[in-house]
């Protein structure tokens, strides 16, 4: 069998999760990288034994790609998925797919049109906690979700922000704490409750930091077409990166996540618990340890499904019910309205 050829986009912090993903991935081969600073795609090459380019369209022109990684920041996502979905390359792009909505829309259009694959990642799906609350909810055990809350608290200093050429700008990030740091926590709640938002009420603020543009705190409720209502408190100014918590109130029971720990306690004594599985370890060389595991889970499935010309798991639209939540906290945040869907 002819290995899938992909080439990676962005040899930044990110980048170890795509690439040792693919050198493990039997049916992969990692042809190229690409970083507009030369001493890092160059660096990354030598250690992935692999082409190096400076130019992402330089590079799909010339490397007969079957699949691309997008791992650039966040404003880049949607022009390098739309050209590669042009010259019918299938597509993984870090979350969030893109800091707007028309940039969303337009990326699953061009997948469709191109007859493409547009995958997203959001790797703590694939989590043994998160598989056993969705398994648990969705089994009906739990019964009704009555609500549910979740907590986001992590370091970002101004030396952190420092250190980017990129972060914290509404033009080039998006967004600070919610469409970086809390995105993930926010797309498992939504992946739980799953049913179709209502409304967002939300609050955003820059309260600790000095030199960015964007927030750095924020809180709001998220009200369900299903008649669930949760809250969520993000802030990126703590002292280090605590535990993310969620919590979920259903007629049966109480689940709750403590970082990847799920603890799910019946109201008749039963209690389920799922954490990381200790065999489950795997060198994705210096990263940082909350990112997991479950990158090669999902680049795995996503390779599988373009195979066998399957829809994956969190394809563009699965993704896009996440961004549009995202962007709709935004939206309340600055205009100070609930934002109704």
């Amino acid at each position: 069998m002819n290995k899938l050829r992909v080439g990676i986009v962005g040899c930044g912090n990110i980048f170890p999760m795509h690439a040792v993903s693919v050198k493990m991935i039997e049916s992969a081969e990692l042809v190229s990288v690409c970083d507009i600073k030369e001493d890092r795609a160059k660096s990354k090459a030598k250690e992935f034994n692999c082409n190096y380019y400076l130019d992402y369209k330089d590079m799909i022109e010339k490397e007969n790609l079957d699949i691309i990684h997008i791992c650039t920041p966040h404003y880049m996502h949607p022009p390098i998925a739309i050209y590669a979905a042009n010259k019918k390359i299938n597509i993984m792009t870090e979350k969030p797919m893109s800091i707007n909505l028309k940039d969303a829309n337009d990326m699953i259009n061009s997948a469709k049109n191109n007859n493409i694959t547009l995958g997203v990642i959001f790797q703590n799906r694939y989590n043994p906690g998160s598989q056993l609350i969705k398994n648990t909810i969705e089994s009906g055990e739990l019964g009704k979700i009555l609500s549910g809350k979740l907590s986001v608290t992590w370091d970002r200093s101004d030396e952190y922000y420092q250190k980017s050429d990129w972060k914290g700008t509404w033009d080039k990030e998006g967004g600070g704490v919610i469409i970086d740091q809390a995105i993930h926590t926010m797309d498992l709640m939504r992946w739980f409750i799953n049913s179709e938002i209502d409304y967002i009420d939300a609050n955003i603020s820059n309260r600790a930091h000095e030199i960015i543009e964007v927030e750095d705190s924020a809180e709001g409720v998220i009200k369900y077409k299903n008649g669930v209502l949760t809250s969520f408190h993000a802030v990126n100014y703590y002292s280090y990166d605590a535990p993310v918590e969620i919590e979920i109130h259903c007629e049966k029971g109480l689940v709750k996540m403590i970082a990847d720990k799920a603890i799910i306690k019946f109201n008749d004594g039963r209690e389920l618990i799922a954490d990381k599985n200790p065999a489950e370890t795997f060198n994705y060389g210096n990263v940082k340890g909350y990112w997991g595991v479950s990158h090669i889970k999902q680049i795995s499935k996503y390779y599988k499904n373009i195979l066998n010309s399957e829809k994956p798991e969190i394809d563009g639209n699965e993704a896009f019910k996440t961004q549009e939540m995202i962007c709709a906290i935004y939206e309340s945040g600055k205009t100070n309205k609930r934002i109704h869907f």
